[in-house]
């Protein structure tokens, strides 16, 4: 495909436009992994995050071949995910049960925006690669004109939640709507949910609902301390 061609510009744009669809995504995540940081290192935990991310997923853009030939991908791909949501929902109750910042390092948060958006990233490597026709440079230079719009993306999600907190829910219920979609998907699920809408949206709302329910559970205090004395007096 020769650079500046009519094909290069369809491409291009198709790669584009795949990359903003699973930004929403990416805002989401990222806003809620940093969430619980101070003022100044939020804007970090996004840039920091966001590049760390974008450079895996052009590995793995590079890798594609490889990764369509490992079984259960998605699958494992979807239950850390979920992992991902449940353990978002925890750190939002543990800082606002302490009333203060919790628990949350900048490397901790930019752990988190990368391995989620990697995770994530599973189907749209995967529809890149083929958009880019085996084209490494097209995909890098549609990451470049999405990155900005994804770092500005996270930084409005992340001022929606400080101003309504409620909306973390929505986010975790997103990152399983996703989670969910992608177990679903995978080809050794699919003969056992088959074409049956039914039983692929039940499965969907179960781990939705299983991701907020156990979320907003957090453990008692005394419950801890008793354990932790137990634990002491044991010594």
């Amino acid at each position: 495909m020769e650079w500046l061609s009519l094909d290069f510009f369809s491409a291009l744009l198709a790669i584009v436009v795949i990359d903003l669809v699973l930004a929403g995504d990416n805002a989401i995540v990222i806003g809620m992994a940093a969430r619980n940081l101070p003022k100044e290192q939020q804007k970090k935990a996004i840039v920091y995050g966001t590049v760390g991310a974008i450079i895996i997923r052009a590995l793995a853009t590079l890798a594609v071949v490889y990764l369509l030939k490992i079984p259960g991908l998605l699958v494992a791909g979807g239950l850390m995910l979920i992992w991902i949501a449940y353990r978002l929902l925890q750190e939002d109750k543990e800082a606002h049960g302490s009333g203060m910042k919790a628990g949350t390092s900048l490397m901790a948060a930019i752990r988190t925006i990368v391995v989620a958006d990697t995770v994530m990233g599973i189907d749209n490597v995967l529809a890149v690669a083929g958009a880019a026709h085996g084209s490494f440079g097209l995909v890098i230079t549609g990451l470049v004109i999405s990155v900005p719009l994804m770092v500005w993306g996270s930084s409005f999600v992340l001022k929606l939640m400080e101003r309504f907190p409620s909306t973390i829910y929505i986010g975790a219920a997103v990152l399983a709507y996703t989670a969910g979609s992608m177990i679903t998907s995978e080809a050794l699920v699919k003969p056992y949910v088959g074409e049956n809408p039914v039983i692929k949206w039940g499965i969907i709302l179960v781990v939705i609902a299983g991701v907020l329910w156990f979320g907003r559970r957090r453990p008692q205090p005394a419950q801890a301390d008793a354990h932790e004395v137990d634990e002491r007096s044991a010594m």
